[in-house]
């Protein structure tokens, strides 16, 4: 079948058509999923795995070890999950990491900002009780918007509103949820969204350069370095300007590498002053 990816802005209506759409289709809906799996495969703090999947880094996390380990381990997770096929993932920014896989379906729901701000509303007090202020609901979606689209930007230099990063975009203002879960599904089972070998191999890869990323990230040799991992099928090459030599140890230690190759990046140096 295929995987469909939800990208959406708070109170479009992006979590309740990616549910709806699970369960029309019988696939698994990845949303917390995603960090628990996390969690459990390599034994990280769940909040700070949730900080750094919602909001981009702060200026000192950006130079923090411990940080890149930690996006690289949802980056990770992320594409064990897309390997299982049939799922409709909410988090981890899917729309750049699954780019160019046929049967991969990337959707942007989107609404009017004063739209979204009523909508969440309705939200918190259906589900407290309490209205929250107008003000208070607009600086919270505003913020949102915000933190989602430094996050993109940092991780992958891309504007998390880009059409070329989605098939699809719907706004949600004049639409019913059940409509566009409709409009979805028959994108789903359409015949070019069939999952193909080369649709799997080419998440494969990525999963296993991510999996060897994650071990060159906590190995105490090459965690320092910047060291760029690429995979295709079982072979793997590593690119930077130092380490490589441990580096290609740690990447042969990763299950399913069977051929480690290497590039040294050479750094220019620094011109003379001239007066």
């Amino acid at each position: 079948m295929a995987i469909i990816v939800v990208s959406h802005q708070m109170g479009a209506g992006g979590p309740e058509i990616g549910m709806a759409l699970s369960q029309r289709l019988g696939y698994r809906y990845v949303d917390q999923e995603l960090l628990q799996d996390a969690v459990r495969r390599y034994g990280l703090a769940e909040d700070k795995l949730s900080h750094l999947d919602e909001s981009k880094p702060t200026f000192f996390e950006r130079f923090d070890t411990e940080t890149r380990h930690h996006i690289t381990v949802l980056q990770t997770t992320l594409l064990e999950l897309a390997e299982l096929d049939n799922a409709v993932l909410m988090r981890g920014g899917g729309q750049w990491l699954l780019r160019g896989v046929p049967h991969v379906l990337r959707v942007r729901v989107i609404a009017p900002f004063e739209y979204r701000v009523k909508q969440w509303i309705k939200r918190v007090t259906s589900m407290t009780g309490e209205a929250p202020g107008q003000r208070a609901a607009a600086e919270f979606v505003r913020r949102d918007d915000t933190e989602k689209a430094g996050r993109m930007r940092y991780l992958y230099e891309v504007d998390i509103g880009d059409p070329m990063l989605y098939e699809v975009i719907v706004n949600t203002e004049m639409l019913r949820y059940d409509s566009v879960v409709q409009v979805l599904e028959i994108l789903a089972r359409r015949p070019e969204m069939t999952t193909t070998e080369p649709g799997r191999q080419m998440i494969a890869s990525r999963a296993l350069a991510s999996r060897v990323q994650v071990a060159l990230a906590t190995h105490p040799d090459t965690r320092r370095y910047r060291i760029t991992v690429e995979a295709q099928g079982d072979v793997v090459m590593l690119e930077g300007t130092a380490a490589l030599d441990r580096a290609v140890e740690v990447a042969r230690s990763v299950p399913g590498v069977r051929e480690v190759r290497t590039q040294q990046v050479e750094i220019p140096p620094i011109p003379p002053f001239v007066a």
